[in-house]
């Protein structure tokens, strides 16, 4: 028997959005447009107190968002009543924050993760540190992804996203639930493929950074493309995933825009690397979190707990947590022994 969810036709949906960054912001904004009452749960009184009038301009700025966006500093008032939960902050604070906020979120609630990252140390993906925390079945955990660089959507340029949840009519709801004129969703059952893909993208355009930092063209970018989505799908074989789901928005079109667009802060980040600046450097110049710099030695360790060769990540890891130069990574890369593709 399909399970009844909350429909368009129902009142409108309430949603927390919890977290005020870029995508937290954007992502409220499609909601807000899509017809939910949306609060966003905002770290810093001012930035809440922004968002109330309109915008976000540590984050957004410029940009004009939904006269009915709700922003509050307060965990209780933000999860009061939500049908709908949306986690928009780093991979590497999800847990303690949702431990925190876990006693406030209805037993009935869909918990969506945006988050785009592994947990360092336990090599756990995001939908799984819900689990753990909240206690919540699968069937009421979802992910959203696909390349949704924040600006773009809050500028409405016409976007494409994945709605992944293990419960398939969920994930049709909550398709339904964000929709709007400029930002189309697709639903899919395949929540490793798509967490996976969003994680490892990270990886990936540190690479396609650095080599641009480097003053290396478009042949070099498109090899580390190609060869990063053969690294995430075999990892994402390894792990039960729908190989399908790496051709899709989840994969190559999240890779894409990730590896190729400024806007993209791994990308941006790796492009200093390139230049010659440290890690510490490009963190502060870069300001906001660049997930793929932790990540990296998480999606390395799955790689070795399930015996995949990931060569790119493995490079990756030696420039942003072991301080190998990216000249090395490059050179280490290309004398690796010839094989057939």
């Amino acid at each position: 028997m399909t399970r009844r969810h909350p429909s368009v036709a129902d009142p409108v949906a309430r949603v927390a959005v919890l977290g005020a960054g870029s995508w937290g912001t954007a992502f409220a904004k499609v909601l807000c447009d899509a017809g939910c009452a949306v609060t966003v749960l905002a770290r810093r009184p001012e930035i809440a107190a922004a968002l109330r009038v309109g915008h976000n301009a540590d984050y957004l700025p410029g940009v004009a968002l939904p006269d009915q966006l709700d922003a509050t500093c307060e965990p209780a008032e933000a999860l009061a009543g939500a049908q709908v939960v949306v986690l928009a902050i780093p991979a590497q604070r999800l847990r303690e924050n949702l431990t925190d906020w876990a006693p406030l979120i209805g037993h009935t609630a869909t918990v969506v993760s945006l988050i785009k990252g592994i947990e360092l140390g336990t090599d756990k993906r995001m939908s799984e540190i819900v689990a753990d925390v909240t206690s919540l079945p699968s069937g009421q955990i979802a992910v959203v992804s696909g390349p949704n660089l924040a600006r773009e959507v809050a500028a409405e340029q016409p976007a494409a996203c994945v709605v992944a949840c293990a419960e398939e009519d969920r994930a049709t709801w909550l398709q339904d639930l964000c929709k709007t004129a400029y930002f189309r969703p697709y639903s899919n059952v395949d929540v490793v493929g798509c967490e996976l893909g969003g994680a490892v993208k990270n990886v990936i355009a540190l690479a396609c950074g650095m080599a641009s930092g480097m003053g290396f063209g478009d042949n070099t970018k498109a090899t580390l493309v190609t060869r990063g989505l053969a690294e995430t799908a075999r990892l994402g074989a390894a792990m039960g995933a729908d190989p399908l789901t790496f051709a899709g928005l989840a994969g190559l079109g999240d890779l894409a825009a990730t590896c190729m667009s400024p806007l993209s802060r791994n990308r941006s980040f790796g492009e200093r690397l390139g230049r010659g600046e440290s890690v510490a450097e490009a963190s502060v110049a870069i300001r906001q979190t660049a997930e793929g710099v932790q990540s990296c030695r998480s999606v390395l360790d799955l790689a070795l707990r399930h015996g995949v060769e990931m060569p790119i990540t493995e490079g990756v890891v030696a420039v942003c947590r072991d301080g190998v130069p990216p000249t090395h990574m490059v050179e280490a890369l290309m004398t690796r022994k010839m094989k057939s593709e």
